[in-house]
């Protein structure tokens, strides 16, 4: 979570795309319309939402062999899975949910009390906006850093809804568990150490992201939220129940939808991971489209490594037939570069790569 920039980011004027719909129900302002390269069109994949893999957390905690291997085979072929049992307390995934949706219905002066400054990415509003020229999605976001301490800004965590913090809180603590038990199991699946990703990573930093989507009259005009690859090492994110399907993911330059497993999550493989494994594993593009009738949550967890760890690929993915990738480097200077650019597919991870012998 970068620090406030120290110039002022001229972003233009941004509708609220909640208070939009309301008051304009048919209306799509210029800058959400997207070029015509960009615009959603019919999924036309042979892939579909049942190929992508499905992992059973609790065969893995009991050793499940195949499971490890199968989990190894998702994150190589696919870089995103639907895990299962995955630990976290059905009541509080329910209770979440309800938060983030009562933060989201509450009046527009309300959520403006905890402003996303441009540049910046927590509070209420539109984040990676950096002019403005740039297109906006079709989204109203409210983030949070949460661990460790020192990226909280506690004058962004709402009075209200009551109990909102307290469930963010705890919520957070669910997930880390689990981000820590999936990268045991991912560093087994790549025949390393169970602990070997939690000594690279140091105290992790983990932020919370609620994205809203009101239905939109022309879905074929506009994005939820632009295509991108995630600067985390592992993203969960949950896709609110009864929400339109959103998420698409870029596989085979084709792009699958993904559609919610009841009470599964959504785990996804980030660009540390792809540099930490020399490649091996790869962060995964992807967007959120909107729909006509029906309106989409998502609340979206970043497990990274702490800012102070310096990163670069592992000597244990590196050999003749594998050289070396991706340059070492500071994470919370990867962080801060990711932050303070606009989402552009896989981009920001150019800032990592080392140049290749043919370039």
């Amino acid at each position: 979570m970068a620090p406030a920039p120290i110039s002022p980011i001229n972003v233009g004027h941004i509708d609220d795309v909640q208070e939009l719909r309301k008051l304009k129900p048919n209306m799509i302002p210029e800058r959400f319309i997207r070029e015509i390269q960009e615009r959603p069109t019919p999924t036309t994949s042979l892939l579909s939402s049942s190929d992508i893999p499905t992992i059973d957390l609790s065969k893995l905690m009991k050793g499940d062999t195949d499971e490890i291997l199968q989990l190894a085979s998702a994150c190589e072929e696919w870089g995103f899975f639907q895990v299962i049992n995955h630990g976290v307390a059905l009541n509080l995934l329910e209770s979440i949910e309800w938060e983030a949706m009562e933060f989201f219905r509450q009046p527009l002066e309300e959520k403006q009390k905890y402003p996303m400054a441009p540049g910046t990415v927590q509070g209420y509003g539109q984040a990676f906006i950096f002019s403005e020229h740039q297109k906006l999605d079709w989204c109203n976001m409210f983030a949070l850093g949460v661990i460790p301490d020192s990226i909280r800004v506690p004058s962004l965590w709402p009075k209200k809804p009551a109990n909102f913090s307290n469930t963010v809180e705890i919520y957070s603590k669910e997930v880390r568990k689990l981000c820590q038990n999936l990268l045991k199991y991912i560093a087994l699946g790549l025949g390393q150490k169970e602990d070997t990703f939690e000594k690279a990573f140091g105290v992790a930093v983990q932020a919370i992201r609620m994205n809203y989507y009101p239905p939109c009259p022309r879905p074929d005009l506009v994005l939820g939220l632009s295509p991108h690859s995630d600067g985390s090492a592992l993203t969960v994110l949950q896709q609110g129940k009864g929400s339109s399907v959103g998420l698409q993911i870029l596989k085979d330059n084709k792009w699958v939808p993904v559609q919610p497993i009841p009470d599964a999550l959504v785990i996804n493989v980030g660009d540390t991971m792809e540099v930490v494994t020399n490649g091996r594993y790869k962060s995964v593009e992807h967007r959120a489209v909107t729909h006509k009738q029906t309106d989409r949550l998502s609340i979206a967890t970043f497990y990274a490594p702490s800012y102070d760890i310096e990163l670069g690929p592992m000597p244990e993915f590196v050999d003749k037939n594998n050289p070396c990738k991706y340059r070492r480097y500071n994470h919370g200077e990867y962080s801060k570069h990711y932050v303070t650019n606009k989402l552009q597919g896989k981009k920001t991870l150019d800032f990592a790569k080392l140049p290749t012998k043919n370039s």
